[in-house]
């Protein structure tokens, strides 16, 4: 945040605890004092903070947030991969066994052929997975 729009920020508060004041039930008198008071006690606040530091937490904020959604990303990406590397699997086992079933020799073979390619797609898929994590 530049050192201007931080200058709005305060501003901003400032207006604010002002109408507030000034709207409460209470004498002139007394409104003032309290409004003069609050400014003195916002103005003492507004100097002792530090910039770069207010700075550098929300950079390390806005970092962390954005590590974090991509993590998340990652993991339900991963997740959704391996459950439907898991349904190929299986279709494919189905494959085979309905053809073995069936006794039919060059469909078994067929069907033999597609479930061992569907076995090996699965794990790169896994290996490319597990190697995008690290």
């Amino acid at each position: 945040m530049s050192k201007k729009g931080f200058g709005k920020f305060l501003g901003g508060l400032a207006i604010g605890a002002g109408l507030g004041i000034l709207f409460a039930p209470d004498k002139g008198e007394n409104t003032r004092k309290l409004l003069a008071k609050k400014l003195d006690e916002l103005l003492k606040r507004a100097k002792e903070i530090d910039i770069d530091e207010v700075k550098d937490e929300l950079l390390y904020k806005v970092e962390t947030l954005q590590a974090e959604l991509a993590s998340l990303d990652k993991e339900k990406v991963k997740e959704m991969a391996l459950k439907k590397a898991k349904e190929i699997k299986e279709k494919a086992e189905d494959l085979y066994k309905y053809a073995i079933e069936k006794g039919t020799p060059v469909v078994e073979k067929a069907a033999d052929d597609v479930r061992r390619q569907a076995l090996k797609v699965v794990k790169e898929v896994e290996k490319k997975l597990d190697q995008k994590e690290k």
